[in-house]
């Protein structure tokens, strides 16, 4: 009689939690509808050619710099920060897991995660803007990408290690190398992982305004060089914002849209190109 009581009360508490985890699901999906269905009813109103095409001093005013400077300062800065947050996520998992020297850095790399944008970008005008006397696209670039470091070494490590070990004995078994056994075997094992926490990076840093008002400045013209003032659609969303005419706002709801359309676009492009492939026999 007594076990039955108890698994009565483990199925009761089972389908408690099961409603609540489906309740939850159902909240973030409804969220993230409710927000993308409030911006398209917003800014999709302003949404045309010339808002692609055209430069802001145009008639009528586009984002054309604006949104070429977002992808080339997210581009600059995945290649810096993505390689080295991985490679440093890599050494701690592989190398350091278990030394002295593993926990600080775990701790640096928290603090760092967490620490406000406008924090980096004032560091960012001290360390790069300064010296060279300008504001430019590299300084941006590199603000953005301390901001990516610490959050794809923490992502690629946690990742690492659910990794099982038997993969590694196996292929030193082999006669692999530790190196060859980390690139060919654990990396591959974890790569969806990996690829999710730098997608995530890279929508954190595309959305960030304060690093950029520090060190790339923005500017109102197309510029491919990043060694001049960039332009940002983070910094044009943000000066529309401020401006007291309704059609300058309504096109900072616009960018807004074709923002978050540019981050959905590349994380469903990354996700089709690093699923797993089936092999047909």
């Amino acid at each position: 009689m007594l076990a039955n009581i108890h698994i009565a009360r483990a199925k009761l508490i089972s389908r408690i939690m099961r409603v609540v985890c489906v309740g939850c699901a159902v909240l973030i999906v409804g969220t993230l509808t409710l927000i993308t269905g409030y911006l398209l009813a917003i800014g999709i109103h302003s949404l045309n050619w010339s808002f692609f095409v055209n430069l802001p001093q145009d008639n009528p005013p586009g984002m054309r710099n604006s949104i070429e400077g977002t992808i080339i300062l997210v581009a600059l800065a995945s290649l810096v920060g993505i390689p080295m947050g991985m490679l440093a996520g890599v050494h701690l998992s592989e190398y350091e897991s278990n030394s002295r020297l593993a926990s600080p850095v775990r701790f640096v790399a928290d603090v760092l995660a967490g620490v406000p944008s406008i924090v980096v970008g004032i560091l960012g005008y001290e360390l790069l803007v300064v010296p060279a006397g300008t504001y430019s696209g590299w300084a941006g670039a590199l603000a953005l990408a301390f901001i990516m470091i610490p959050i794809v070494a923490r992502t690629t490590e946690e990742m690492l290690r659910l990794v099982p070990g038997s993969y590694r004995e196996a292929s030193i078994a082999l006669g692999a190398t530790k190196a060859r056994t980390i690139v060919s075997v654990v990396i591959p094992s974890a790569t969806g992982s990996i690829v999710t926490g730098a997608m995530l990076a890279v929508a954190r840093v595309a959305g960030e305004t304060a690093p950029l008002l520090f060190t790339a400045v923005g500017s109102p013209y197309v510029v491919h060089n990043p060694s001049k003032p960039f332009p940002s659609l983070t910094l044009r969303i943000y000066e529309l914002s401020n401006e007291p005419s309704p059609e300058a706002r309504a096109q900072a709801w616009s960018g807004i849209l074709v923002l978050i359309a540019l981050i959905f676009v590349v994380n469903l492009g990354v996700r089709y190109f690093t699923r797993p492939r089936r092999t047909h026999r």
